[in-house]
C-alpha cells in the first residue's frame, strides 16, 4: 500500500495534476485547515475537488482531523515553537483525536495527502505520513 504526499505551494496546476496522475493517485487528502485562501487557485476547496475529478477522475476528502490548530500554526510561523516542538505537538494533537481508530486504512491506498507547504522537510504532512507509516502494517510513503 502506497500513500503518496504532495504540496500545492510552488506548483503549477500543470505539474501538480501531473505528479498525481503519473503516480496513480486514486484520492486526494486534503489535510489542511484553511483551503480556501491559497495563492494557487487550483488548490481552493470548490476548485481543487472539481479539477482533480473533470482532470483526473481523482476523488478529493478534506480531512480537518489531521490538520494542525490554527494556533499551533500560527506558533510555528511566527517562530514561537521550533519545528521539534512543533512536530511534537502535531503528533500529540494526532493521537488525542483518535482519528487513525476511526479511519479506515483502505482510504490510504494510493491516496496523497496535501497541504501548502512545496517541499515535505518541515511540514506536517509528512509528519503525518511518517506516523501512519509507524502504525500500519506495509504502508509505503513517497513524496512527489
Amino acid at each position: 500500500m502506497t500513500l503518496y504526499t504532495i504540496g500545492s505551494g510552488k506548483k503549477s496546476a500543470r505539474d501538480f495534476f501531473t505528479l498525481l496522475q503519473e503516480n496513480g493517485v486514486k484520492r486526494v487528502i486534503d489535510i489542511r485547515l484553511n483551503n480556501t485562501s491559497q495563492l494557487a487557485g487550483y488548490s481552493k476547496k470548490a476548485d481543487l475537488a472539481y479539477f482533480l475529478g473533470a482532470i483526473a477522475g481523482i476523488d478529493y476528502l478534506h480531512l480537518t482531523e489531521f490538520a494542525p490548530t490554527g494556533e499551533l500554526m500560527e506558533g510555528y510561523r511566527a517562530k514561537k515553537i521550533s519545528q521539534p516542538e512543533f512536530a511534537e505537538a502535531y503528533i500529540r494533537l494526532i493521537e488525542d483525536r483518535q482519528t487513525l481508530r476511526r479511519l479506515d486504512h483502505a482510504l490510504l491506498d494510493s491516496a496523497c495527502l496535501l497541504c501548502s507547504e512545496p517541499a515535505p522537510k518541515h511540514c506536517h504532512r509528512r509528519l503525518l505520513a511518517e506516523y501512519l507509516a509507524e502504525r500500519i502494517p506495509g504502508l509505503k510513503v513517497v513524496h512527489l
